[in-house]
């Protein structure tokens, strides 16, 4: 008997998905049979690939939201309910950091930003759509080599990933008896719109000799094994592509 399950009829929402990662993930799902709602702040962006799933057949949901910004969070919420009703698939994708630098020569404002997008996107989207889960929901949190380890640079990222991956852990645990799954997809390094200049595909990243960067299409197989698990299936987990220990 198959561990996973078909998505047709089922209802997804990607953050972060007009780009790279969370694009490729809202497509596949689209593939699979889902009705995906894209969430992100550029609406070109998310309004192209809202485009491309409906004509895959489904119905593709265009939402406009800065996902740092708690009435931002609150409207997009209103919309998916409105548009779905139920989430059976949530990925938690939108994250990111501008400031590479040290702690010593960071921004306040970009340092703090970067966690707030990490931790507090995932944290609101999710407590704002648990109401409209269900027995068997899965939460997918896109995280990173970075969350599990310390460096000499880019610690607002690292911060708000680790952050990230201890608040999956946390939700696990609570969402348990309500048969909701959360899990961590760490991708290892991919070729993004915000890495590209200082990565190529098939290449090391400067950070890991080890590693090789990926497409985005590469993240897809994982994303979507832990999207299809059947209830009881793996929760409190940390899934990863990266060449490295974490």
């Amino acid at each position: 008997m198959s561990s996973v399950q078909d998505l047709t009829g089922k209802t997804a929402v990607v953050t972060g998905g007009g780009r790279g990662i969370g694009k490729a993930i809202a497509l596949a799902l689209a593939d699979a049979g889902a009705d995906v709602a894209v969430v992100a702040r550029t609406y070109t962006e998310i309004g192209e690939v809202a485009e491309t799933i409906r004509g895959k057949g489904r119905k593709g949901i265009p939402v406009t939201a800065d996902l740092t910004d708690p009435g931002n969070v609150d409207s997009a919420i209103n919309v998916i309910k409105f548009e779905f009703g139920q989430v059976d698939i949530l990925v938690n994708n939108a994250g990111g950091a501008t400031d590479r630098s040290s702690m010593e020569k960071s921004s306040r404002e970009d340092w703090l930003g970067a966690v707030r997008l990490n931790i507090d996107s995932v944290y609101m989207m999710t407590l704002g759509l648990l109401p409209l889960m269900v027995k068997g929901s899965k939460i997918i949190n896109v995280g990173s080599g970075m969350g599990h380890a310390s460096g000499n640079a880019n610690s607002s990222y690292r911060v708000g990933k680790a952050g990230a991956w201890m608040l999956t852990q946390c939700m696990a645990e609570e969402f348990w008896d309500k048969g909701i799954d959360v899990n961590e997809l760490v991708p290892g390094p991919v070729l993004t719109d915000a890495t590209k200049d200082v990565m190529e595909v098939g290449g090391p990243p400067p950070f890991a000799p080890s590693e090789r960067v990926k497409t985005p299409e590469e993240v897809v197989p994982l994303a979507m094994w832990l999207a299809r698990q059947k209830i009881g299936g793996p929760t409190g987990q940390s899934f990863s592509l990266a060449r490295r220990p974490l």
